[in-house]
């Protein structure tokens, strides 16, 4: 697979928009300036919800109350139990993260931290121990965030979508050192390679403790790199991936082809279901093939393209080409964050302790139904995830915005 997947040829490349086009975008789909500091924690309302999360970093703790960790490296990893308050249906559509417009947040109508308390390693051990005990299947939902996001930015959108598709399994987040800013994706990149041995040790742990039973892993954009690598990591230390690892998605996967082929040929023939969404309009995609030599990045390629098609079936890899489907933030980057059909499916395919590939069960037709987009699945069946979605550009990187474009591009608007 890894001899094949570079094709820039195919086709001829695909006439993307300009750089600095692509970066207007992402100027405008920035979220207005909201509150720092939301994760200082509040009194609880009767008519929210509540996640509860145990939280594994490599970021640095923050300087600044509410905030908890920046988006500096740290030396070691740190653990923290937090719980986040969902307001009621009612005030709020299942999809969206309803942040704060103020501080205090009111629980009534904003998402808003009741507990956020940072832990040892053995309290975070016995929390997982606790809730995985407590859960009805003992499975674990890892999720990795991707580009640019704040502290806040991960640990909102995994209590939104750990509540909105009703999944059963006991959330971990594994956050890494985002600065959470466009200029930073250099930074951030390696960021993810800087912090593979503690998702690793992560993998590990979840692979040796005998109350869990299954572990689905759901990463999106860069984080998917961060996933790869660890599970390839753990395959060639323990000659093979645990089989309770059962379910990987990965939501618009800033990833390599070539380089994904060889982390999936290292894994070896014991492998979770890997299901790949993918969009050939993703116009963040776009600009992350230009920063990396015009290499298709693995979510946005053509799965019906040879000889894509031929090799990820080859390799039992679902794919669902989300191409057609309008939703999400006008860079097409998180197509599903904001769908609570698909969210929820994801939820009910958990819960039933069913896996995301089931061959008995054609998931593509669900998801037509429920987006009346089309969905094309290769592979054994079709599958889902839900493309977890960053804040493209915070308040604080506008005011680099102008030099930023000029670095990337010539006088003209051409890329240099």
């Amino acid at each position: 697979m890894a001899r094949h997947l570079n094709r820039n040829a195919r086709g001829g490349v695909p006439s993307w928009p300009s750089l600095p086009c692509v970066l207007c975008l992402m100027l405008l789909s920035a979220c207005a300036g909201r509150p720092t500091g939301v994760l200082e924690p509040v009194a609880a309302s009767p008519s929210a919800a509540q996640v509860e999360m145990l939280v594994t970093t490599t970021r640095g703790r923050a300087e600044k109350q509410g905030e908890m960790f920046s988006g500096e490296r740290a030396l070691s990893p740190t653990f923290a139990d937090i719980t986040v308050s969902i307001p009621s249906d009612t005030v709020r559509k299942a999809g969206e993260v309803a942040w704060p417009r103020k501080l205090p947040p009111n629980p009534e109508t904003d998402f808003a931290t009741l507990k956020a308390q940072e832990i040892d390693r053995g309290a975070a051990e016995k929390w997982l121990n606790s809730q995985v005990r407590k859960s009805p299947d003992g499975s674990v939902l890892v999720f990795i965030h991707g580009f640019n996001n704040h502290f806040e930015d991960a640990v909102f959108r995994f209590a939104q979508i750990v509540h909105d598709s009703g999944a059963r399994s006991v959330p971990v987040l594994a956050t890494w050192p985002s600065r959470g800013s466009l200029l930073a994706y250099g930074y951030d990149r390696e960021s993810t390679n800087y912090t593979r041995n503690a998702v690793e040790r992560l993998f590990q742990y979840l692979a040796r403790d005998p109350e869990v039973k299954e572990v689905s892993i759901l990463a999106h954009s860069m984080g998917n790199w961060l996933a790869l690598e660890s599970l390839r990591q753990m395959a060639i230390r323990n000659d093979g991936l645990p089989a309770k690892f059962r379910n990987v998605m990965l939501a618009a996967p800033d990833v390599d082809v070539d380089v994904f082929g060889s982390q999936i040929a290292d894994m070896g023939k014991q492998r979770p279901r890997f299901t790949l969404f993918v969009s050939r309009d993703d116009r963040a995609l776009a600009v992350s093939r230009r920063v990396w030599g015009n290499v298709s990045r693995l979510g946005a390629i053509d799965p019906e393209q040879s000889p894509y098609k031929e090799e990820l079936a080859a390799n039992g890899i679902t794919v669902v080409d989300l191409t057609k489907i309008k939703a999400g933030d006008n860079l097409h980057h998180t197509k599903f964050a904001e769908s609570p059909e698909i969210v929820r499916l994801i939820g009910s395919r958990l819960s039933s302790g069913q896996t995301l590939t089931d061959s008995r069960l054609g998931l593509g037709d669900h998801i037509v139904a429920a987006t009346a987009g089309a969905a094309h699945s290769v592979g054994t069946a079709a599958g889902l995830v839900v493309a977890a979605p960053a804040a493209l550009v915070d308040q604080n990187t506008r005011r680099n915005y102008v030099h930023h474009v000029e670095s990337l591009a010539g006088p003209s608007g051409g890329v240099r």
